[in-house]
């Protein structure tokens, strides 16, 4: 038999091995066909055909999407030998869960990506649909390829020569008449550790501001603040074994099956097989919730309320850990003291928890063997976030469940390398790489010795966060910016103010692989390679730092972030001594302690299966799967407990204003939609924004499924399409984020900010609703949505 009639399913490599996978996946769906197809629709039958196949091939992938889509990767390498095509292991460019993926390619196109668990230590053989099969962004026809610069309001081509000289010229005649902190540069949690270490860098040696910051500031710099201050890392401080082994787990604010898939079914399995407990407190009932052992519905934005109320509960009733108080921590009395008036009627009254759940919840888990507390963005954009995070730290300690293999805390992240890229490399206004403060003079002192600088030369006073940059160029404290790799139009709250802030700049240069929406406001736009023609490392959630290796040539005439930011740097007539990314991460490793046994060459040789999670303290050190066994990163070795007992949100309903928006992510979208917009099979499902309505609040306000909404707040104005579900509670709409049009930071502010964080309030808005424009017959204008219509009612099977 010649290859061509050998049967598919008995083919070597890739190939075979997709083969062998549909074959099974079509037993399976008929299965699935037979036993539902009289009540379940053809999505809900996919949905449940997955489950058991997304352990077998490709984990959450098979449940995200078609068949069809699902096997593209050997529908694409069917048409070339095996040994005619590229094969890169790298790391996804999507959450921060880290999953790793052989990628293939030929001539410069990606074909498909195909797990391989030999080296994937966080992911084996799951995957998710963004991460597996959203990549042909990356060959897509509007990449930046060449440096653009405005002319008489218009976009030309230009030199890479004539384009730095521009960016160059433009922020050094700020600096010359207004000082260096007249200037601001935001870095890329999408970019490598290393792309964002020279980029700090460039900020205080070439300029000489602490003015960079980047999207972290809009998510978890909470976290950050709350668990640095409290137990030392501002990061997770357990690692897979116990996301998948814990016996209990707390998640609130997280929509994990659709920001993090791959975790998710982690955590579902273990629920399955091992019983472990689940409790879920969100004021949204995301799919995740159906899973639990108690979904617990809040209001938004009184989470320090019923936090406060599982610690007193806990207290009042003897199940605290009082020896692990005792020696392992500091400030629990003034807990005690402040936790008293959150009794179980005060927080039901408030937050809208019965006393009974918050008894079921606080009894598992103080009784727990062990239990890990997980959240997103639901408990940190708000305008006390890390008064959030200061109340579930307390918690966590008050019961002892930290330090251990398998109990502990675990934010998870939502960009590829917002942990390293986003705060262990410091773009930060605060800190140098590695969390060390500019405050410190032995800190100033060594830097500025790496950089060849005199020490006071090196810039001493704390820089702007991100939002506040947007503030000061409204009061003229802000003439210019670099923004590499971030769209703050779309992702800033308040979109209205941050295009206002961009349009009085006097110079903006945006350094991306797509011109955004940001980047129609620069002067200059500089084209930078995607994670695909990269090299470099990422740091996932879990602390793990992995390599990126490049798998295409840069497109055109794109360059690496960090490439670009060495070329600028010599603009001002500073040479770095950097050839490869790897020459960066030796200069890291020399600076920063928690990195100092991290290298490329040791990242590439580590043993199969095998991951490298920091601190490493030397390169003898084996990493760190889990932190404060002995004891806690601060000067005193204790953890310090802090009083939390802010109540209200920022804003709350009135008559003009009733109902309250929250946001959040949804599946098939990512961030502000640079990459997955441009996937035909992700804008498939999730094309535009919609509106999440209860079913009671709509029929209030006469509104059905499909209907478009005018939504109007304090702060802005949108419209989108309505979805009637029972996912939000009455008198509370979800919008994602992802989208400019119709998306929610229409509608958001940009004031208040969280004090230490300066994070803002996404989380909390108070909005009116109205029927957009009646047709000529007085009907609601009604638009026709993609077939996967359902996926947005909580009463369907959902895609995780």
């Amino acid at each position: 038999m010649s290859d061509d009639e050998t049967p598919a399913t008995e083919k070597e490599g890739v190939a075979g091995f997709m083969a062998r996978a549909r074959e099974q996946a079509q037993s399976q769906a008929k299965d699935a066909v037979n036993e539902r197809v009289q009540s379940r629709t053809k999505d809900a039958v996919n949905e449940h055909v997955v489950r058991p196949f997304e352990h077998a091939v490709s984990g959450f992938a098979g449940n995200a999407i078609s068949e069809g889509r699902l096997f593209s990767v050997a529908d694409a390498v069917s048409d070339y030998q095996l040994n005619e095509i590229d094969v890169t292991d790298t790391t996804c460019e999507f959450c921060a869960v880290g999953c790793r993926f052989d990628v293939y390619s030929k001539d410069g196109k990606i074909l498909g990506k195909r797990p391989n668990p030999e080296k994937a230590p966080i992911n084996g053989i799951s995957t998710c649909v963004k991460g597996k099969f959203s990549h042909s962004y990356v060959n897509s026809d509007d990449r930046l390829t060449q440096p653009l610069v405005k002319e008489d309001g218009e976009f030309r081509e230009a030199s890479w020569d004539e384009a730095l000289s521009r960016v160059a010229e433009g922020l050094d005649e700020i600096r010359r008449e207004d000082g260096p902190d007249a200037l601001s540069f935001v870095a890329s949690s999408k970019a490598t550790n290393e792309d964002n270490y020279v980029m700090q860098r460039f900020a205080r040696e070439v300029i000489g501001t602490n003015n960079i910051d980047n999207c972290n500031r809009l998510c978890h710099s909470s976290t950050v603040s709350g668990l640095s201050s409290t137990l030392g890392f501002g990061a997770a401080s357990v690692g897979l074994e116990a996301l998948e082994e814990t016996d209990c787990y707390l998640l609130t604010g997280s929509n994990t099956t659709e920001a993090h898939p791959v975790l998710a079914t982690r955590i579902k399995q273990n629920v399955k097989d091992n019983d472990a407990d689940l409790f879920v407190f969100d004021p949204r009932k995301v799919q995740i919730a159906e899973y639990a052992d108690q979904y617990s519905r809040v209001e938004p934005g009184y989470d320090t309320t019923w936090l406060n109320g599982l610690t007193r509960y806990i207290i009042e009733n003897d199940l605290h850990d009082e020896e692990f108080i005792e020696e392992r921590t500091t400030g629990f009395e003034q807990i005690e003291e402040t936790v008293q008036k959150f009794t179980p009627e005060f927080v039901e009254e408030k937050a809208g928890v019965p006393p009974e759940e918050i008894a079921n919840a606080a009894e598992t888990i103080a009784n727990a063997d062990s239990c890990v507390f997980g959240w997103t963005l639901g408990l940190t954009e708000h305008s006390h976030g890390t008064e959030n995070i200061y109340a579930i730290a307390n918690l966590a300690l008050v019961t002892g469940h930290i330090g251990s293999p398998k109990s502990g805390v675990s934010p998870f992240r939502g960009q590829n390398n917002v942990q390293g890229g986003g705060g262990d490399m410091g773009p930060l206004p605060n800190n140098f790489p590695g969390y060390q403060p500019i405050a410190d003079e032995d800190n100033r002192q060594k830097f500025a010795d790496a950089y060849d600088m005199a020490v006071e030369d090196m810039p001493d006073e704390e820089g702007y966060r991100l939002t506040d940059m947007f503030l000061a160029v409204a009061e003229d404290d802000l003439r210019g910016m670099f923004i590499q790799g971030e769209n703050p139009v779309t992702s800033e709250p308040n979109s209205g103010h941050a295009k206002k802030a961009l349009e009085e700049l006097d110079f903006l240069a945006v350094q991306d692989i797509f011109l955004t929406d940001t980047a129609e406001y620069a002067d200059v736009v500089l084209p930078a390679t995607s994670s695909m023609e990269s090299n470099g490392t990422y740091t996932s959630s879990t602390r793990h730092v992995q390599l990126v290796k490049r798998v295409i040539d840069p497109v055109g005439n794109a360059k690496p972030d960090w490439q670009i930011t060495k070329e600028l740097a010599a603009e001002f007539g500073y040479e770095w001594d950097y050839d490869h990314p790897s020459d960066i991460m030796d200069e890291i490793n020399d600076l920063v302690p928690i990195y100092g046994g991290v290298t490329h060459e040791r990242l590439e040789t580590l043993a199969d299966g095998d991951g490298l999670q920091w601190p490493v303290w030397d390169e003898d050190h084996p990493g760190t799967p889990y932190t404060y066994e002995d004891e806690f990163q601060t000067p005193s070795g204790l953890a310090y407990m802090h009083v939390c007992d802010t109540v209200e949100p920022s804003e709350t309903p009135d008559e003009d204003y009733p109902l309250v928006m929250t946001s959040g992510r949804v599946l098939y979208q990512y961030h502000t939609g640079t990459m997955t917009f441009r996937e035909e099979g992700d804008m498939s499902y999730n094309d535009r924004s919609f509106v999440e309505i209860h079913p009671d609040t709509a029929a209030e306000y006469g509104v059905s499924t499909d209907d478009m909404l005018q939504i109007r707040s304090r702060h802005g104005e949108t419209t989108a399409m309505a979805q009637v579900t029972t996912r939000p509670s009455e008198g509370e709409i979800f919008i994602p984020m992802h989208y400019l049009e119709g998306g929610a930071n229409n509608l958001t502010k940009e004031e208040p900010l969280d004090g230490p964080a300066r994070t803002p309030e996404y989380k909390v808005t108070d909005v009116q609703i109205s029927l957009a424009d009646a047709d000529a017959d007085g009907a609601a204008v009604r638009v026709s949505k993609p077939d996967a219509a359902d996926e947005t009612d909580a009463d369907a099977p959902l895609d995780d």
